[in-house]
């Protein structure tokens, strides 16, 4: 369906895409893996004609005559208009189709078919959700969305970058599913990928690309099995080097550093008023603890973190740091507690201005909240950004110029330069790769060993990254369900719905084994 040879896209000088090919193939699914910059998404772009601007571009692009490509991006609120509503934002697509239709007929087949669609790709509850704006969606309902507006195109090629980067065990196998259907229906599948776990239960073939080359590539289970390249091999090695993630003794008696009390946060639904989309009796954070905050996309996650940083305001009920309320929102704090509560956004694209360069932002945090100079703040924001493996010569580039994984780093980079006391981490290391996601955690968890100061909430969907937090707490339909150590919510739980979530790991990483591969291709 469509065809990419000996691509190179050559941006101010740097090859960020060097000799790249690639064939779509009808039913196929082809998966790209890499580090975060390896040029995976500007070579899946190249399948729709699009590049970065002032790129040089050769090589030769081939589609089928009915080769329409649907994209499915890794930042899908970059292209979600944020004043249209979901149900305007798929009805319009949906309305080009149904024009053959008698006039009187239309609306309703354009409804049918957008409810059709949000079906397929995985969201329940779908009159609910297309009241939404955009905003008002986790990032794991926004990717479901986008992947609605491709279904509704009836693309023959459809190119997924990180289709299931913020999604929970459950969603994720529901996005599996719908994928190894669509290619059933004949579709040619495109895979941008970190999840090996995700690329071994779909891909048929792997190409494997560091540094904007191909270092490898081949059939999934050959590539698996008797990887040949050395770089194939760090990206499948996937024993953990993290630091020991113990409840440090001292930490169990002292005082919360942050304490939430009958927190209950709303969303505004236009003129029909106001929905509750979580509740949180009580929460406490200790100082030098890791909290991890688990459940499927929608459950509320994020909206607690957004609540407990100042930047949702429609909730009740009271967040305490070092005993003393927090105003609801960020522009009532003062620039103390502005620095000691940090968050770093799923989203690390829609958090920078894209006209001004990345150290300059980073920077930034330490002149604002902490009256650091200009050239002590510069130098601290090098060296952070260097021991996050971001050198100076990315860092003074501008935001769109680096990949998604580059700038997470960033922001976790900016975040750390106001020292805050809490720092809440929403899905940072959803969009990397496995090397650089254990190097993220690495430092996380050497963050908490050598600052006593610090705590981490961790908002995240990946029950092995949770495993590393001292506590986990579960979250579904908006309510906290369970709450403990880690070790004993991973190898013990109580409620139904974290049973079932623990269940569907499991499951998930066996179907990821060469068996599994086998019966799906039986």
């Amino acid at each position: 369906m469509a065809e990419v040879r000996d691509l190179r896209v050559v941006v101010g000088g740097r090859a960020i895409v060097d000799g790249v090919s690639l064939r779509a193939r009808p039913g196929k699914v082809t998966a790209l893996v890499g580090a975060s910059g390896s040029g995976k998404t500007t070579t899946g772009l190249a399948l729709l004609g699009e590049y970065p601007p002032g790129a040089q571009v050769t090589g030769d692009l081939h589609l089928a005559a009915d080769g329409l490509v649907g994209y499915i991006p890794q930042h899908p609120a970059a292209v979600l208009n944020p004043a249209r509503r979901i149900a305007a934002l798929l009805t319009d697509i949906a309305r080009a189709q149904v024009r053959h239709l008698p006039r009187a007929e239309r609306r309703a087949a354009a409804r049918e078919r957008v409810l059709r669609a949000l079906a397929e790709a995985q969201l329940p509850d779908a009159e609910t959700l297309l009241r939404r704006y955009p905003h008002q969606l986790s990032g794991g309902q926004q990717q479901r969305v986008v992947l609605a507006q491709a279904l509704l195109l009836g693309a023959r090629v459809i190119v997924a970058d990180e289709p299931t980067t913020g999604q929970d065990a459950l969603t994720k196998n529901r996005i599996v599913d719908q994928l190894t259907a669509v290619a059933a229906r004949g579709i040619a599948v495109v895979l941008l990928s970190h999840d090996l776990d995700v690329v071994r239960a779909l891909a048929d073939d792997v190409i494997v690309m560091q540094e904007g080359r191909v270092v490898e590539s081949g059939p999934t289970e050959r590539l698996w099995l008797t990887p040949r390249h050395e770089w194939t091999r760090q990206l499948l090695d996937r024993q953990p080097s993290f630091a020991d993630s113990r409840t440090p003794a001292e930490a169990a008696t002292r005082e919360a550093v942050l304490r939430v009390r009958d927190l209950t946060a709303r969303h505004r639904n236009g003129t029909r008023g106001t929905t509750v989309v979580l509740r949180a009796p009580e929460l406490d954070l200790r100082p030098g603890e890791c909290l991890a905050v688990v459940g499927r996309s929608g459950s509320g996650k994020t909206t607690l973190a957004r609540c407990l940083a100042g930047l949702h305001r429609e909730h009740d009920g009271e967040t305490l740091l070092d005993g003393i309320s927090l105003p609801r929102s960020l522009r009532h704090r003062s620039r103390a507690q502005l620095a000691a509560v940090q968050y770093v956004f799923q989203d690390a694209r829609a958090a920078f201005d894209e006209h001004r360069a990345v150290l300059d932002q980073v920077a930034r945090t330490a002149i604002r909240l902490r009256a650091t100079d200009h050239r002590t703040a510069q130098a601290e924001a090098l060296t952070t950004l260097a021991h996050l493996g971001l050198p100076e010569q990315l860092a003074r580039h501008r935001p769109g110029q680096l990949s998604g994984g580059e700038l997470q780093r960033a922001a976790l980079a900016r975040a750390l330069l106001a020292r805050p006391r809490v720092l809440i981490c929403d899905e940072i290391t959803s969009g990397l790769d496995t090397v650089t996601r254990r190097g993220i955690l690495d430092t996380l968890t050497t963050l908490l060993r050598d600052r006593e100061d610090l705590s981490l909430i961790l908002i995240t969907h990946d029950l092995d990254t949770a495993a590393l937090a001292h506590r986990i707490a579960v979250l579904d339909a908006g309510e906290v369900v369970e709450q403990g150590p880690a070790r004993q919510i991973r190898t013990d739980p109580r409620h139904p719905f974290t049973v079932s979530l623990m269940a569907t790991t499991t499951r998930q990483q066996v179907r990821s084994a060469p068996t599994a591969r086998k019966a799906k291709g039986a």
